[in-house]
């Protein structure tokens, strides 16, 4: 698991959609944000879920089961971002997934760190 995380660049990756995903949010929170910046933000999050997607199958399938749940949950907030524009309504739906999926995303990690500790 150790090597899978290392070949993946899988903390680096974990910190990088976290960071997506925090852009997103405050993007998101605010109600000045034009569409086309929420169009940057949510698409570059979508970009950064599927080229981590990419990466699955871990050698562990809990571990693959709970980052393809982050990854999934993180790529409907982005989506769902990308389409809020100016509707609070769908805002408020995309920041709950983006939330829930780096939650997920931390459950993920947790995993990944105790399977590839000896």
């Amino acid at each position: 698991m150790a090597n899978w995380a290392t070949q993946n660049g899988y903390t680096a990756n974990v910190k990088t959609l976290t960071n997506d995903a925090k852009h997103a949010a405050l993007a998101l929170r605010d109600p000045s944000s034009s569409s086309a910046s929420l169009h940057t933000v949510c698409a570059v999050l979508n970009l950064e879920t599927e080229q981590e997607n990419s990466a699955l199958p871990t050698p562990d399938n809990q571990a693959t089961n709970l980052i393809s749940k982050a990854l999934n949950t993180l790529g409907a907030g982005s989506v769902e971002c990308y389409g809020a524009s100016s509707n609070v309504a769908k805002r408020a739906r995309a920041l709950r997934s983006l939330s829930s999926g780096v939650l997920y995303l931390s459950e993920a990690s947790a995993r990944v760190a105790s399977v590839a500790t000896p």
